[in-house]
């Protein structure tokens, strides 16, 4: 807990952007959102820590990309 604590104080000290969340019940979840980057950080309850990064091309698309979003990922 004191890691994760510490983290979100650096995070708001260098005014970083960030969601807290919680996704598994063994971890929480921060996301953090840079220029072409998204990365979620989860501190694990058994002291671990993973980290995925989302990175971008920087390609920007039109607004028809929106139903590609709903016929690919809806039910």
């Amino acid at each position: 807990m004191k890691e994760l604590i510490s983290f979100l104080n650096k995070l708001e000290g260098k005014k970083m952007f960030y969601y807290l969340s919680k996704i598994r019940n063994e971890s929480i979840l921060i996301e953090v959102t840079v220029p072409g980057q998204k990365w979620e950080i989860e501190f694990m309850e058994n002291g671990d820590v993973e980290i995925e990064k989302f990175l971008s091309d920087g390609k920007i698309y039109g607004k028809n990309e929106l139903e590609i979003l709903f016929q690919k990922f809806s039910d």
